[in-house]
């Protein structure tokens, strides 16, 4: 193992099975790979995902229920260890990493992730809330050493909010593609709808929150199997099943819609699916889409803010609608079907989003000398 001054600690909160825990951990895996010891300090410890951990990565759990509470453990922490630098991801974590550092007084660099569109985030929120949330992040993010988006439009949004110029900040997509993926991808689906010779089916994939809107999909799904045979399975869990159930039953579609929750290996569902539609109001960068692209799967997206019109090139590697148009994603849905794009084209758009590139990204970023070190000696050899 390389010398404790090469340590990078990722500070952060597992609390279910998003995108943010398996692309912390894609990440961890990424610098572990590229000879780097790493810690991930834990504020919550709630993911099947963590049961992938690559072997190599020390997983310390603080103890602490939330963020502040983590703030004496993160300060002893960094004094005992004093890492080469920390990468803190999820607002409530950048805040407190910022404040442990400075209160730990040691010289590891810090870098603040943000994942989400935080403009979009707080549409429809209490004014007063959408105020202190914006001036919590003025306050805090500029002290911290380096401040990292996933896509250009959180980087846009957050350079508004601070009052920081965007070359202050960096874009580095995540980590979402890995070897194992294919692996997986390939694996059977314990589910009657995707086997040959039945109708095409339709997958979204995310939390049921509003977030994701999957109201919207199911009505333009409704829309699409007036013309067609056709199915829709959106994978994931969350307090809207009752609503979206409901909602299709309504609508007379109940038969051919199916929330089967939580599955371990969504990979092999969306390498079997037909096309991928996201129907989210805001994302920052939506890992599911890239997965899709990468595994040559067609699909449609709104264009919310941030991230799908990045992903899909302004509209090159798949058809992007407005938000909440049921009417215009049903249409981009029916056109993707009958006239798909190449999947080699698809597979393509995915290379800036492998683990291996965004991992030597972070790395740079985090330990700028070491960087330098690894191209000179690429440029002796």
């Amino acid at each position: 193992m390389p010398e404790d001054k090469n340590r990078i600690a990722v500070f952060v909160s597992f609390s279910g099975h998003g995108g943010v825990e398996r692309m912390m951990l894609n990440l961890c895996e990424g610098l572990v790979f590229l000879g780097h010891p790493v810690d991930l300090l834990l504020i919550k410890d709630r993911s099947r995902y963590l049961a992938t951990a690559h072997p190599d990565i020390r997983i310390i759990r603080l103890r602490a229920s939330h963020a502040l509470s983590a703030l004496p453990e993160l300060v002893r922490y960094l004094k005992r260890e004093r890492p080469a630098a920390l990468l803190a991801a999820k607002d409530r974590a950048n805040r407190i990493a910022i404040v442990g550092k400075r209160l730990a007084g040691v010289p590891t660099r810090l870098a603040v992730r943000m994942g989400t569109h935080v403009s979009g985030s707080l549409i429809g929120k209490p004014d007063a809330l959408k105020i202190l949330w914006r001036l919590m992040i003025r306050l805090f993010y500029n002290r911290a050493d380096e401040i990292v988006g996933n896509s250009k439009g959180i980087i846009e949004d957050l350079s508004g909010i601070t009052g920081l110029p965007m070359d202050r900040m960096t874009v580095i997509p995540n980590p979402v593609v890995t070897d194992r993926m294919a692996v997986l991808a390939a694996e059977a689906v314990d589910h009657p709808w995707f086997v040959e010779d039945e109708p095409p089916v339709i997958l979204g994939s995310g939390r049921l929150t509003r977030q994701k809107d999957f109201a919207t999909l199911v009505r333009a799904f409704a829309q699409v199997r007036q013309n067609r045979p056709c199915r829709l399975v959106i994978l994931g869990e969350g307090r809207d099943r009752a609503m979206l159930e409901g909602l299709a039953g309504e609508l007379g579609v109940e038969k051919d819609v199916d929330l089967p929750g939580f599955v371990d290996n969504p990979y092999a569902y969306v390498a079997k699916a037909s096309l991928f539609a996201l129907s989210s109001i805001w994302e920052g960068a939506p890992n599911v889409l890239v997965e899709a692209l990468a595994l040559g799967i067609p699909s449609v997206a709104a264009d919310c803010p941030s991230g799908p019109a990045e992903i899909l090139a302004g509209g090159r590697y798949g058809r992007l609608v407005p938000p909440g148009d049921a009417g215009a994603l049903a249409r981009a849905i029916v056109e993707t079907l009958d006239h798909p794009p190449e999947t080699g084209m698809l597979k393509d758009a995915a290379a800036d989003y492998t683990q291996a590139v965004s991992s030597r990204r972070y790395r740079d970023l985090l330990l700028p000398a070491e960087a330098e070190h690894s191209k000179s000696a690429e440029a002796r050899s």
